[in-house]
């Protein structure tokens, strides 16, 4: 008995050795034969998740030694081998699935920085060629990730046992890889959306099981063999050729194609270059039940009609964009029994117009119909089997047309961009007459005015309604917010007034941002636990941020920038584990933010807190965040502890905005070590010392962001020289490092820069002469501020190259030498020319009349000689009634220029690109003002002071309507005041002292408001208010002149008419006395008259008679 327990017993344990054995070779292998081999897999997959970018965390699981436990593998069941890898990213659904991801444009005060697209997906700049060593994988995909630009490597083709593959959506470019002929286990191929082409599609014929490929958008114009795709795949069943450049060669017969295209079901051969007579391909494709042709030319009727008679198996058909119209849709032309069938028909981007056409009434098989962007406006009738209807982009003018209540069993209803009368949606011929409403997604959005209506309420079923992108006013419905299904509400950029109302617990996105909704987030929005994103920005929202948000957990995204939040902020924020983007700028919150307040954010990418100047940040300096920030942003807040030493932590970040948050000391040396941040700005502070420890630990893509790429640093207090370290930031596209206390030359490097747009390094104390080499690598400049500094020596001739230049300030230098005429025959696109107290010398060049673009031109405080160019006053942005602008102006929000106007040097910033000035005071100019000048209606400002000019004050001024300045001081005018000065009706200052002018004063309109005597001083003669000389002198006088005038007025009367007498009889008898006297001299006089009445008398009749002869003949 012992015997045979011991027996069992010893089975029982090499049973149970042979199990543990077994489990331990899941992953490792099994057996010694396979461990090396499945070690080599598991270091392959390793060696990939290293070769990625993983922002979103996708490969987060890819540790320890099971890779058959890792997210996104399988493994066979029985060996082990890594059979799938499944790492699909989201790319793709950017656009279209916006209920699951944040895709959103943020603004700031420079202007669009950062395309935020916060999905989970991997960057790399290539496929690691470690996947190879997976030789056992049967499914691959690598969809929706971004790969950079990069090609489908060779190696894909090694992977012989590979029956689906796909790099769809994920940014690969160049020609497909031949090898990929390899994979004749592969039954689906999916390539769409990347940047492919082929020159040879003869790889093809070896995938002899596939029944799924799609080359959607893969340029196959001139590739050969091509029509290898289309025949000879036996049995391929789904085949897609968008946008791949074929054309009705492509559809010819082909050998043995009736075999082969029966099993074709699913065919996409839209927007393509075929053209002419419906091709006889498809009439052999028994089995087809999609097509899509749109694009294709079927507006010849018998195309239409042989479309639906050869292939009366079709249930979905998409014709978009065919150039059809309402005759093909004509009883005439449709044959019905052929329609029976079709239960998705897309006739959108066509020219049906006018009434709904009957022909789809009688369509009892349809379920999905898209008519958009058509010109239809009449009434649409009731299909009660109809599930999906789109209208959208049509000509409707009367919402009851749609027949909203009229459509009871539709569940998707789409008619947005047709301006709609909303008014009218709750009159009497829209009763309700369906018991109730299937509807659950209904899109309005850029179709309405008026007020929302309650009827919406009916629509009891809704799960998504869009209003967004209207006129719509008033408050929200109560009745919207009984929807208890509704998941999606979109009511943004419209005007709606009034508090935020009560939604039942189902919502899962909601966004009433551009609004003017009023009063306080309601507590209840805590009870809305399925809520994923809350967009409340840009509206008028005051109160405190409830504590109740605390409880939705499922919140990834936050928005409630630029309202009137007030209070703290609160610590139950810190709850929410899957917040991903935070942003709360621009309203009046206050109180400390502590490591609290984000103790389980680990999910975090976005945080935004600017514009709020009573929030203060205060972190211990040996905290370290429980997330990774992408984006930061604490401008005009407060931090405490100097610079934020948090920092060091967060390897992935993209931007950095500190602006104006009281920092001050030197930049920290681990600074340094951060990877190179896109879009840095730390202006606006009390930063000293040097510029190399800017981040310089490498460069990174960071995945999901799109940024300028932009180094902000003025008004700090840094000193010492440009370093050479910031030449190798060659990828800056905006440089400012203007108003801070930086020395020396302009190193030469500074030209490795070649991505410039904006350079401005102003107000400093640098010196030598601009460096050539600088301009002569910015091509693609357009903003440039040296503006402030000791630069010497003449404009470098290779200034001439920066011809997108819309922004030149040179001003408050050193140079010397003439303005070169290149100026205005090369820099043609300048807005702003300045170069205000300098050296130059000579005269103004001709050249600058030609920069039809100008509006500033402050040439101040030089030493120029010689006359006011007249031409100048044919600058065209200065003339016309609207500004000129070039179309290179990114981040003009953020342009300064200073300007002397009312007889102060001003700064405009957010209005400098509404100024028009011309300043060329305090020079040597001689000679008049030129009349021409009074042409520039659009000037603003206008000073001419201290030079030498002469006459009189052009009679026009006051034809430069938008004149805000005039300074036409210390110069050497005379004559009177034109008194059409009076009709500069915005004139807030004038300076017309220390001239030689004379007269009276004119009086009237503005001028009864420039009451500064100072304006006129130095002008002896002038006379009258506000000066204290009476012009009463100067009228005594005047009136005695015009008494003695009037006194002998009598005599000199007399004498007039005597002279006109005697004038008279002398030239009447001088001719008449010798003609009475004189008988052969009269008797000459008639001949002479009396011939010359004949010739003109025979003249006459010969006209006329010739005339007579004309009209006969004719």
């Amino acid at each position: 008995m012992w015997n045979q327990r011991g027996l069992s017993l010893g089975l029982l344990l090499f049973f149970v050795i042979i199990f543990l054995v077994e489990a331990t070779y899941t992953c490792l292998g099994v057996g010694n034969t396979t461990v090396l081999l499945h070690e080599q897999e598991r270091l392959a997959l390793l060696k990939f998740k290293h070769s990625v970018e993983d922002s979103s965390g996708m490969l987060s699981s890819w540790v320890g030694n099971n890779c058959c436990m890792w997210e996104g593998i399988q493994c066979d069941s029985i060996t082990g081998a890594v059979e799938s890898l499944h790492l699909r990213g989201d790319i793709e659904f950017l656009d279209f699935q916006n209920e699951k991801l944040v895709h959103e444009v943020y603004f700031s005060g420079y202007g669009t920085f950062y395309q935020v697209r916060d999905g989970c997906y991997l960057v790399a700049n290539e496929v690691s060629s470690s996947l190879a060593e997976l030789r056992h994988l049967k499914y691959l995909d690598l969809s929706g990730n971004y790969f950079q630009g990069s090609r489908i490597p060779n190696f894909i083709g090694s992977l012989t046992k590979l029956s689906y593959l796909n790099l769809s959506y994920a940014g690969f470019h160049g020609i497909i890889p031949p090898h990929i002929g390899n994979l004749s286990n592969l039954k689906v191929l999916d390539l769409r959306w990347n940047e492919l082409l082929a020159y040879d599609m003869a790889w093809t014929s070896g995938l002899s099981s596939l029944e799924h490929l799609d080359l959607s958008f893969v340029d196959l114009g001139k590739a050969q063999n091509r029509v290898m795709v289309l025949y000879i795949i036996p049995s391929l069943k789904v085949l897609s050729l968008p946008r791949c450049g074929l054309s009705n060669a492509d559809l010819a017969p082909f050998l043995n194609s009736s075999r082969i295209l029966p099993n074709i079901k699913h065919l996409d051969l839209s927007f393509n270059y075929f053209e002419g007579p419906f091709p006889v391909f498809f009439q052999n494709m028994t089995s087809l039940s999609f097509l899509d042709l749109s694009g294709f030319d079927l507006s010849f009727s018998w195309n239409f009609s042989n479309l639906l008679n050869i292939i009366p198996s079709l249930s979905e058909l998409h014709l978009s964009n065919c150039r059809l119209n309402n005759s093909h849709l004509s009883p005439h032309h449709l044959n019905f029994s052929t329609l029976s069938n079709i239960q998705h028909l897309d006739l959108s981007e066509n020219s049906i117009e006018g009434i709904f056409p009957s022909a789809l009434t009688n369509m009892s098989s349809l379920r999905v119909l898209d008519l958009s962007e058509n010109r239809l406006n009449s009434s649409v009738p009731f299909m009660p089997n109809l599930l999906e209807l789109d209208l959208s982009e049509n000509m409707f003018q009367q919402i009851e047309d749609v027949g909203i209540w009229r459509q009871c069993n539709l569940k998707e209803f789409s008619v947005s961009f047709n301006y709609f009368d909303v008014e009218r949606l709750d009159s009497t011929t829209n009763i309700s007459k369906c018991s109730q409403y299937d509807l659950e997604r209904l899109d309005l959005h850029g179709s309405l005015n008026g007020t929302i209506p309650e009827s919406l309420g009916r629509l009891a079923n809704l799960r998504g309604l869009d209003l967004s992108d209207s006129s719509l006013t008033g408050p929200i419905p109560e009745s919207l917010g009984r929807l208890r299904f509704l998941k999606v509400l979109d009511l943004s950029n419209n005007q709606l007034t009034g508090p935020l109302p009560t939604f039942l617990g189902n919502l899962t996105k909601l966004d009433l941002s551009f609004n003017q909704l009023n009063g306080s987030i309601p507590e209840s929005f805590g009870k809305l636990a399925a809520l994923t994103y809350l967009y409340l920005e840009f509206n008028l929202i005051t109160g405190p941020i409830p504590a109740s948000l605390g409880r939705l957990v499922s919140l990834q995204a936050v928005s409630l920038y630029s309202n009137l939040l007030n209070g703290t902020l609160p610590l139950s924020i810190g709850q929410l584990t899957k917040l991903r983007s935070l942003d709360i700028s621009n309203n009046s919150l206050e109180g400390v933010v502590f490591e609290t307040h984000f103790a389980n954010l680990s999910m975090l990418k976005h945080l935004d807190t600017s514009s709020n100047t009573k929030l203060t940040f205060n972190v211990s300096r040996e905290w370290i965040p429980p997330f990774q920030l992408v984006i930061l942003r604490l401008s005009s807040c407060n931090i405490i502890n100097g610079f934020p030493q948090w920092l060091r932590n967060q390897r992935k970040l993209g931007m950095l905005v500190l602006s104006n948050t009281t920092i001050s000391g030197s930049l920290p040396m681990w600074f340094q070590k951060l990877p190179i941040i896109c879009f840095l700005d730390l202006s606006h502070n009390k930063l000293a010392g040097s510029l190399t420890n800017l981040p310089d630990g490498g460069n990174h893509h960071v995945s999901g962001y799109e940024f300028y790429n932009a180094l902000f640093l003025e008004n700090n207090l840094f000193n010492e020289s440009i370093p050479r370290s910031l030449c190798r930031m060659t990828y800056l596209e905006y440089l400012d490092i203007s108003r801070n206390r930086l020395t020396g030359n302009i190193p030469k490097c500074l030209e490795n820069l070649q991505h410039l747009l904006t350079m401005r390094l102003s107000s400093n104390r640098l010196s030598g002469v601009i460096p050539t080499s600088v301009a002569l690598n910015f091509s693609s400049l357009i903003r440039l501020k040296l503006n402030d500094n000791n630069f010497i020596g003449e404009l470098p001739r290779e200034f001439a190259n920066l011809q997108k230049l819309t922004v030149l300030d040179l001003g408050e230098n050193k140079l010397s030498g003439n303005i070169p005429k290149w100026v205005g025959e090369k820099l043609i696109s300048l807005i702003v020319f300045r170069l205000h107290k300098n050296n130059f010398t000579g005269r103004i060049p001709l050249s600058l009349c030609k920069i039809s673009y100008l509006q500033i031109l402050d040439i101040s405080y030089n030493n120029l000689t010689g006359t006011i160019p007249h031409c100048l006053g044919e600058l065209n942005a200065m003339v016309r009634s609207s500004p000129i602008h070039s179309n290179n102006a990114t981040l003009d929000a953020d342009e300064n220029v200073v300007q002397g106007m009312k007889g102060f040097d001003l700064e405009y910033t957010t209005t400098w690109d509404i100024v028009f000035n011309v300043d060329l005071s305090s020079n040597k100019l001689s000679g008049e003002i030129p009349v021409e000048l009074t042409a520039l209606s659009m000037l603003v400002g206008l000073n001419l002071s201290n030079n030498h000019l002469s006459g009189s004050i052009p009679d026009t001024i006051g034809n430069m309507s938008s004149l805000f300045s005039l300074d036409l001081s210390k110069n050497e005018l005379i004559g009177m005041i034109p008194p059409s000065i009076a009709a500069l009706n915005f004139l807030s200052h004038l300076n017309l002292s220390h001239n030689n002018l004379s007269g009276r004063i004119p009086t009237g309109n503005q001028l009864q408001t420039l009451i500064d005597p100072s304006i006129y001083v130095g002008n002896k003669d002038l006379c009258g208010p506000p000066l204290m000389t009476n012009c009463s002198n100067h009228e005594e006088s005047t009136t005695t002149i015009k008494k003695r005038y009037d006194a002998g007025d009598e005599s000199p009367k007399v004498w007039f008419y005597v002279d006109i007498m005697s004038g008279f009889v002398t030239g009447f008898w001088g001719v008449i006395g010798v003609l009475l006297f004189k008988k052969e001299w009269r008797w000459k006089l008639f001949r002479f008259a009396e011939e010359t009445m004949d010739k003109i008398y025979v003249a006459v009749v010969i006209r006329v008679a010739k005339r007579k002869r004309g009209r006969e003949a004719a």
